[in-house]
């Protein structure tokens, strides 16, 4: 299944991240601002290295037939992140976290890992293991961060939605007649 910048729009909304009536898909900032370059690059501490390392952390968590995550999650983090301080820098926060464990371990940043390897620092981490928490352990805050937050803009989704069967979640055209009836009839 292909995710597409359609879905993370529409996951975007089901988060309630503000209107895009009218507006273009916006996307992360890939290079600083004049203002940024000015010495203001505290606003938005989200760029490229992080991007890719949310990409990475994508992949290794989203089910193999998914397609198109890298325009997905850029899309989807880009404005997720715009705007949002804190958020922002609990997201950059959590990259520079996993990428110390990540080279403490393998002596490389956490984007660079082989395929094969992303997934196994993050089991080694405990991040499938601990509870999300902004404020905890190191491993709490990569489980909010960045896998939580992926996972979440997967499955509200309808590409991903699909992939869990929830093409028809509450609030949407069928209505109670969906929950009555089987997923075949």
């Amino acid at each position: 299944m292909r995710l597409s910048r359609r879905d993370a729009l529409a996951a975007l909304v089901a988060g309630g991240v503000g209107s895009l009536a009218g507006c273009g898909a916006p996307t992360a900032r890939s290079s600083p601002s004049s203002r940024e370059a000015a010495g203001d690059a505290a606003e938005t501490p989200v760029g490229d290295h992080e991007l890719a390392t949310l990409v990475a952390v994508a992949e290794a968590v989203y089910p193999s037939e998914v397609e198109g995550v890298g325009e997905f999650v850029r899309t989807y983090t880009g404005s997720r992140v715009e705007g949002a301080g804190s958020y922002a820098r609990g997201v950059a926060e959590a990259v520079g976290t996993l990428d110390d464990y990540a080279a403490e371990f393998h002596d490389i940043e956490y984007a660079s890992l082989p395929a094969s390897t992303r997934r196994e620092t993050l089991e080694y981490m405990s991040v499938d293991d601990v509870a999300p928490d902004p404020d905890g352990t190191e491993a709490q805050r990569v489980r909010h961060y960045l896998v939580n937050e992926l996972l979440y803009a997967l499955y509200t989704s309808p590409t991903g939605a699909s992939l869990a069967g929830l093409e028809n979640p509450p609030g949407h055209p069928g209505g109670t007649r969906s929950y009555r009836e089987g997923p075949d009839a």
